[in-house]
């Protein structure tokens, strides 16, 4: 065989084997997965709270699968919600949203807005995702109906949790939050939230879109029992044992989803130790519909009692 004849060979055995690779990502992209955490921060002799942590959900109208899947969690009847932003991935997709979390919206909830409420995807090359994103965007780039998406979620009884701390009861049980506006944006005032959190509250949360170090460090050091986030995508494209290659922020890739301790050396129990959930969130861009070894997720946190 001709030395050109073997170059076409190995040629077309790589193209088979990307367009291969392409359609698993594509599939596991849709491949909707519930993840269930047990979180132990509550008192002594506490009743357990669930809480459904949603994030990077990344609509677009036309997302019929990823629809259905989200209206199914409200079948899981949590007793609180948590959106950590990233909802939205077209213009038209604030009601497809509010339609798609449907009987949630009953449920008592809250929320931060990221990036991509805010601005539209743009197209671009993937392998982009890859290299350090500073989280600038270009005047051009068009903004999302954010507003839109904030009130619909506020009319439905969510609290918004944009740069400021509040308390809610759920199940008899005192929530104290402190939440930022998107960190990857630089819209976070942590100096408008920081300060010790509430002594007298049952558990303390708080809330972020993008887990930059500079925030986990606050809300650690201020006596947060967890902080939840997102943005991260759990890395989206993962290989096995080496895991996440990026986070998309300054967090490092063995913390890109799941559960963890904030600061990560800290043992548990330490003081200034946070527990850390981040999302690997439910979407992705819509020019860039790939996942691997990362399904998409939402996580049904159970807080439990922390002597048990």
């Amino acid at each position: 065989m001709s030395s050109l004849a073997v170059a076409r060979r190995i040629a077309l055995g790589g193209l088979v084997a990307g367009a291969g690779l392409t359609a698993y990502a594509a599939a596991e992209s849709r491949a909707y997965t519930l993840r269930r955490v047990t979180v132990p921060v509550l008192p002594a002799g506490s009743p357990s709270l669930r809480v459904l942590h949603l994030s990077d959900v990344h609509m677009t109208p036309g997302q019929r699968r990823k629809q259905a899947w989200l209206r199914d969690l409200a079948g899981l009847r949590p007793d609180l919600v948590v959106d950590t932003g990233d909802n939205l991935a077209h213009r038209d997709a604030v009601p497809v949203v509010v339609e798609s979390l449907g009987e949630l919206l009953q449920a008592p909830g809250a929320f931060v807005l990221g990036s991509n409420d805010y601005y539209s995807p743009t197209l671009r090359n993937p392998a982009r995702y890859l290299l350090p994103d500073d989280g600038r965007r270009h005047t051009d780039v068009p903004q999302l109906p954010w507003r839109e998406l904030r009130s619909a979620f506020t009319d439905a009884g969510w609290t918004d949790l944009t740069n400021t701390r509040t308390t809610l009861e759920v199940r008899g049980l005192r929530i104290a939050f402190a939440g930022v506006d998107d960190p990857h944006l630089g819209y976070d005032r942590l100096e408008d939230v920081a300060g010790p959190a509430d002594p007298d509250a049952d558990v303390r949360l708080g809330i972020a879109h993008a887990p930059y170090v500079r925030v986990l460090d606050r809300f650690a050091a201020d006596g947060y029992d967890a902080v939840l986030a997102g943005h991260t995508h759990g890395g989206q494209v993962c290989l096995p044992r080496i895991g996440a290659l990026t986070t998309n922020c300054d967090l490092e890739p063995a913390r890109a989803k799941g559960l963890h301790r904030h600061p990560a050396a800290s043992r548990p129990g330490d003081a200034g130790s946070s527990w850390l959930h981040v999302s690997a969130g439910l979407g992705t861009s819509p020019y860039a519909r790939i996942r691997v070894a990362c399904r998409p997720e939402a996580t049904l946190l159970t807080l439990v009692d922390a002597t048990g």
